[in-house]
C-alpha cells in the first residue's frame, strides 16, 4: 500500500492500519508481560520448595525467552492476513 497517492481513501486505509497496529502492539505486551510474570518467578526458584525437581537451567531460561519472542513476531505476523481497504 502506497501512503502517497491521489486517493483520499488511502488515508482511512492508513489509519484503519494505525489502529490494527496498536491493537497488535497491545496485544503483544499484554501477553508478554503475563509470560513474564509467570516465568522470572518460576526461574527465581518460588517452585522449589514444592518440587524439588523443578530447577530452570540457563538453557531453559533462553530457550524461554526466545519462545517469548517468536510468539511476539507471530502474533504480529498475523496482521498480514487483515484486508485494509
Amino acid at each position: 500500500m502506497l501512503v502517497f497517492r491521489n486517493d483520499l481513501l488511502d488515508v482511512v486505509a492508513s489509519l484503519k492500519l494505525s489502529r490494527l497496529t496498536m491493537r497488535k502492539i497491545k496485544q503483544n505486551l499484554f501477553w508478554a508481560f503475563g509470560y513474564n510474570s509467570l516465568g522470572i518467578p518460576i526461574a527465581a526458584g518460588i517452585l522449589y520448595p514444592v518440587f524439588h525437581q523443578v530447577l530452570v537451567t540457563p538453557a531453559m531460561a533462553a530457550a524461554f525467552m526466545a519462545m517469548s519472542s517468536v510468539s511476539v513476531v507471530t502474533n504480529s505476523l498475523l496482521m498480514k492476513r487483515s484486508r485494509i481497504k
